[in-house]
């Protein structure tokens, strides 16, 4: 007869509480250690993180010195730029007076040459003849011009008669001549008269049309039944003294 065998008996054990204070640990452990680490992060770098910071200081400092030099800079060059524009400006006014002023002297020392001839014991005897001829533009499309009449042949003598002129040049690719009507616009246009002793200056203006391309201008004189003629390039017309070319 066979003895009988006991029953066996289990005792559970829960293991919660005990996984549950594991990872209460661990959380514990691992926040230490990021306390730990920004602990000893921050003793290691604060000293950098001080210089740093003043480094930036500095740096901003010397932006700005550098701002403030550089905007000073940019004023003095727009001065002297102003400077400058102010100098060149009054340069060549004057360079233009002076230019004005030379010319000025050159038509004082022709004109007391002129006179000394004229007047002159010595000076050469001439007839009724053009001493100069100037043409100035003037308003729209005019011209205006100066004749210098002369004769000193017969001191004693008036010289009477009447001046017209004409100018020739080219137009439309060919050769044409303005005369004396078309040159004042008028078909019944009276000639210039003239009454002097030794000189006399005739002045007027004539009209040029835009197509118009002058290049010589003529004087006619008619005195005492006789005309004459004489003809000054156009380029010389625009000097202060244009003698007559034959």
């Amino acid at each position: 007869m066979s003895t009988p065998i006991p029953p066996r008996r289990f005792i559970v054990v829960s293991t919660r509480p005990r996984a549950r204070l594991l990872l209460t640990a661990a959380a514990v452990l691992w926040l230490a250690s990021l306390a730990a680490a920004w602990t000893w992060a921050t003793r290691v770098a604060a000293p950098t993180l001080a210089e740093v910071r003043e480094e930036n200081r500095a740096l901003a400092g010397q932006l700005a010195e550098q701002r403030r030099q550089l905007d000073e800079l940019r004023q003095r060059s727009t001065t002297y730029r102003r400077s400058d524009e102010i100098s060149r400006a009054a340069n060549q006014e004057l360079q233009q007076t002076l230019a004005e002023r030379e010319e000025e002297i050159a038509q004082l020392r022709a004109d007391v040459a002129f006179y000394e001839r004229l007047v002159g014991a010595s000076g050469q005897r001439r007839g009724l003849g053009v001493h100069s001829v100037r043409m100035e533009p003037g308003a729209e499309g005019a011209w205006l011009y100066t004749v210098t009449l002369t004769q000193n042949l017969n001191r004693g003598k008036i010289s009477r008669g009447e001046l017209t002129l004409q100018v020739d040049g080219v137009r439309d690719g060919k050769l044409a001549s303005l005369r004396w009507p078309e040159l004042l616009q008028r078909e019944d246009a009276p000639a210039q008269a003239f009454s002097f002793r030794y000189f006399q200056q005739l002045e007027g203006s004539v009209m040029l049309p835009p197509d118009f391309a002058p290049n010589r201008v003529r004087v006619f004189l008619r005195a005492e039944g006789n005309t004459t003629e004489q003809a000054f390039p156009w380029e010389a017309t625009q000097r202060a003294v244009a003698t007559a070319g034959r």
